[in-house]
């Protein structure tokens, strides 16, 4: 899972923090389209999402699928920036008629970074390491169903679930194939993709050079470095200086006018999959009951709040399920903002004299801003918010891992994560037993039509119960120098493919 820094990107199976297919707009970016590029080019990336570590399956965060997803590493499939799966190292599947065993055959002339030759041995490991014991990647818990891995040849990958899984290729998409025999994964790679890692200072930036043996079309630059910054005044000073000629992700809206205004920058608003949730614990008082989540919800005003901090962008959503996903619904009316409803869930469910939480927020921005306003917020109604600022790292152990809190922020960036809903163990502890046994009929659907449909009845559900608080959904503003081409404007999942851009001459 991943959090923004460290958002649930990854969360279902991390918080260090971790596609369909429908997001709207292109997979790249428009400036230096037509002309002559630099083959050669540098192509300097600014952000402020520096890896926790370069692993996946191990708390690397937000930056490290930024970075090395499709850059360094690649699955059997991959998702597109416009929210497609595609075949990548598998070039052909089968499944069997009880849709129980998959069978893949692997790309032919695949090498890693080290030289060796990509083998069926190595995405069994891969598989594994995913679904292992320590493993933290983001679908972790949603590739459990993975009973056996088998390889009946070099080339030939065969794997059998428990139970049909309707996601599981679309699950894949999340799964890097790894040198089998990789070490310190940690601190180096071994992928497959058309860069190889050439160095990483901490704190500093990290750069990735193109790799000269790479089986598919060679990337369009030579190199491509991440810069990262601590904050949005210090990255846009970047991108304003031409220390990096394009912003993965905008953080400070009240900057963009500068670049809108000026000739030699392109603002571009993407889609976005990340939401802001004021999560609570819904197994701990008093959040268990569900008035008093509805009350706490109809108190907030979500939309002040989202203008506060990103003005005309980003989007209310009233629910987990942002637009781009199959089975979205505007849910924003199902508890709106009403303070006088506040107060009369609250006197309904025993709380009249409102009552004390603590709300443990993650000392990155926008966090600790929105706590406050949150707090200011429930005061109105007689609830008050002692704020508990922690790291990322303090998050992932105390909420995540322990299930000890009353109430977080936090940031979910994956698509399709409303499933975790259906999961009475994950870290909010929402239990809905017909929630859950949607949740397991739609994975287990036949035809995507059924499934979209019970995922339908889960999002209502989800959002009648207020089982969140889902605050705002975030834009996706890349800002890039107009002398670029070819970049990714929606970045799901947090990925920004870097082998498509082309830099002017």
């Amino acid at each position: 899972m991943s959090t923004k820094k460290t958002s649930l990107y990854a969360i279902a199976g991390v918080a260090a923090l971790a596609v369909t297919l429908s997001a709207c707009g292109g997979g790249s970016g428009s400036g230096a389209s037509g002309g002559t590029y630099d083959k050669n080019a540098t192509v300097n990336i600014g952000s402020v999402y520096e890896p926790q570590n370069l692993d996946n399956t191990a708390g690397g965060g937000q930056g490290v699928t930024e970075a090395l997803n499709g850059n360094v590493y690649e699955g059997l499939f991959r998702l597109t920036d416009a929210g497609k799966v595609e075949k990548q190292l598998a070039t052909d599947y089968k499944v069997s008629g009880d849709g129980l065993t998959y069978t893949f055959t692997l790309r032919d002339g695949v090498k890693f970074h080290s030289g060796k030759e990509l083998t069926s041995a190595d995405v069994k490991y891969s598989l594994e390491k995913v679904i292992g014991k320590d493993s933290q990647s983001a679908r972790k818990s949603n590739l459990a169903v993975i009973k056996d891995v088998a390889t009946p040849d070099t080339k030939t990958v065969k794997v059998t679930l428990s139970k049909k899984s309707i996601s599981f290729v679309y699950n894949l998409s999340y799964v890097w194939i790894i040198n089998s025999q990789a070490k310190n994964l940690k601190t180096s790679e071994d992928g497959t993709g058309p860069y190889a890692l050439d160095k990483w200072s901490h704190g500093s930036a990290l750069s990735l050079k193109r790799f000269a043996g790479y089986w598919g079309d060679a990337a369009t630059n030579k190199e491509v470095v991440f810069h990262y910054y601590k904050d949005a005044t210090a990255l846009n000073n970047a991108l304003l200086t031409n220390a990096v000629d394009v912003v993965t992700s905008e953080q400070s809206p009240d900057a963009l006018d500068q670049f809108k205004n000026n000739q030699s920058y392109k603002v571009n608003d993407g889609n976005s999959t990340t939401k802001l949730l004021l999560a609570f614990n819904d197994k701990a008082k008093p959040f268990n009951n569900v008035k008093v989540r509805k009350a706490v919800d109809a108190a907030i005003d979500n939309k002040k709040l989202l203008q506060s901090i990103w003005g005309s962008y980003g989007k209310l959503i009233g629910s987990m399920v942002p637009p781009t996903d199959p089975w979205y619904e505007d849910l924003t009316g199902v508890n709106p903002y009403n303070p006088a409803q506040a107060k009369k869930l609250l006197a309904e469910a025993g709380y009249k004299n409102g009552f004390s939480f603590t709300l443990d927020t993650p000392n990155y921005d926008p966090h600790p801003t929105v706590a406050t306003f949150v707090k200011s917020e429930l005061a109105k109604v007689g609830i008050t918010v002692k704020i508990n600022t922690i790291t990322a790292d303090e998050w992932y152990t105390k909420v995540y891992q322990n299930h000890d809190f009353t109430a977080t922020l936090q940031e979910h960036v994956n698509d399709r994560d409303l499933v975790w809903y259906g999961n009475p163990d994950f870290y909010w502890g929402y239990d809905n037993k017909q929630v859950t046994k949607w949740v397991d009929e739609a994975e287990a659907a036949s035809t995507t039509a059924e499934q979209t449909e019970l995922l339908k009845k889960v999002n209502r559900q989800t959002a009648e119960d207020a089982a969140s608080d889902w605050l705002y959904l975030y834009p996706q503003i890349v800002v890039a120098n107009t002398d670029l081409s070819g970049y990714p404007l929606n970045g799901l999942n947090s990925q920004f493919y870097a082998y498509d851009i082309k830099k002017k001459d």
